[in-house]
């Protein structure tokens, strides 16, 4: 089976954060967030999920050259921003998109799927 990355973008004008949702919204966001999640477990589909810190928190690191020299923030500015993600293992795209439907309609928002880089000859 293929792993995809599932990704959830946010606006970069904003870094909505759990705390920052209002109480009943994040408990519903939540709970159909998790019923999602088992879901894709109970598939045997998951691999992992995760949602990092805003990117205000972000350092970059560029040990490019001779030392390496740390950025307080994120390295690109953009737009939008990785928000959370699930990476999971699906048969095909479709059904990778019929995954990533179920955590767009749960978390009310966009989610982005993608196939790995395959290694060049393989």
């Amino acid at each position: 089976m293929t792993q995809y990355f599932l990704s959830l973008p946010h606006d970069s004008a904003e870094e909505p954060t759990m705390e920052a949702m209002y109480p009943a919204e994040s408990q519903e966001v939540m709970a159909s967030v998790g019923a999602c999640n088992a879901a894709v477990q109970e598939a045997g589909a998951f691999v992992a999920a995760g949602g990092p810190q805003p990117p205000s928190s972000a350092t970059t690191v560029d040990y490019s050259g001779d030392s390496p020299v740390l950025t307080p923030g994120p390295f690109v500015e953009a737009d939008e921003y990785l928000g959370g993600f699930w990476i999971i293992e699906a048969e095909n795209d479709d059904v990778a998109i019929e995954w990533a439907k179920q955590a767009s309609r749960a978390l009310r928002s966009r989610v982005e799927v993608r196939a790995p880089q395959e290694e060049p000859g393989a």
